[in-house]
């Protein structure tokens, strides 16, 4: 149940309202936006929220229980703050949203309707959709550990405890050559055999890609220069030299961590667990050995 002030309550009951959404997303890098359908800007709680011509929601869909609420916002990139280039490279992936019933009129008469997560969008040449998930979307995500083979750290985070400053870990980039936006030729790596840097990380440092984040399929040495496939392309054009963070890749096995990284006494997987041989397996009288039929 909502708690609304007696000013804002008294403001429905009137008949005549003046109402508006507004819009608050939080990126998980901490920048904040603000955007509402009214034709003007509005600003409370220390956010301005931009009036964005054809900024419109959906109905929002709810349930008892444990079901994940959504609603639809769909609306024009016309704002400065919110490019397609942000939207395609993931951004805003993942955004915290707050969605704010709020009088334009008077903006201390508001309440909050809604807090979720921003999920799949989409986009056009000129507009976007993106779904917006309720807090009981997290609910589905996996929590704690997986018993499996391989382990389940992020390399260098802080329960791999595995130091990628290292200079034979990590190296800088620069682009040589362009073949299209998934695999580039570059200057920097030629000392590092091939596949050293696969399913490792790049970041750009510089160039219209800058700071972001690019997982790495492949890596080869040809001598005098480098190739880098990603697995995803670059949402943006690479040009010849600019410059990209490279860190080396793991495959995420025992050996690899034991023979490449020297951190064996760190591996987060379970490399000694049984595989489904010794599952499926039953004793047979004889021999002291499992497996076979009893004779």
């Amino acid at each position: 149940m909502k708690s609304l002030s007696p000013e804002f309550q008294a403001h429905l009951d009137s008949g005549t309202t003046t109402l508006c959404s507004c819009w608050k997303l939080t990126r998980r890098d901490g920048v904040v936006f603000g955007f509402t359908d009214h034709d003007e800007d509005l600003t409370f709680n220390s956010v301005t929220f931009e009036g964005v011509a054809g900024m419109n929601a959906s109905a929002i869909e709810s349930s008892v229980g444990l079901s994940v609420d959504n609603l639809d916002v769909a609306g024009a990139l016309t704002s400065d703050s919110l490019t397609e280039d942000d939207l395609i490279s993931g951004r805003f992936d993942d955004a915290e949203v707050e969605i704010w019933r709020v009088n334009w009129s008077d903006v201390s008469q508001r309440v909050l309707m809604r807090k979720g997560n921003l999920g799949e969008v989409a986009r056009g040449r000129s507009a976007f959709r993106a779904e917006i998930r309720g807090l009981a979307h997290k609910l589905n995500q996996p929590i704690g550990r997986i018993y499996q083979f391989t382990c389940d750290a992020a390399l260098g985070d802080n329960r791999c405890n595995f130091d990628l400053s290292n200079a034979a870990y990590t190296a800088i980039a620069t682009v040589t050559k362009v073949a299209d936006n998934r695999l580039i030729e570059v200057a920097g790596l030629e000392q590092f055999t091939s596949d050293w840097f696969a399913r490792g990380l790049a970041v750009a440092t510089t160039g219209a890609n800058q700071n972001l984040t690019f997982e790495l399929r492949g890596h080869v040495n040809d001598g005098a220069y480098a190739i880098l496939e990603f697995w995803q392309p670059a949402p943006n054009e690479f040009e010849v030299g600019d410059q990209l963070n490279v860190a080396a890749g793991c495959d995420k096995s025992f050996t690899t961590c034991r023979s490449k990284f020297s951190n064996g006494l760190n591996f987060r997987g379970f490399p000694l667990m049984p595989g489904n041989d010794f599952v499926t397996s039953y004793p047979r009288r004889g021999d002291g050995h499992s497996g076979g039929s009893l004779q």
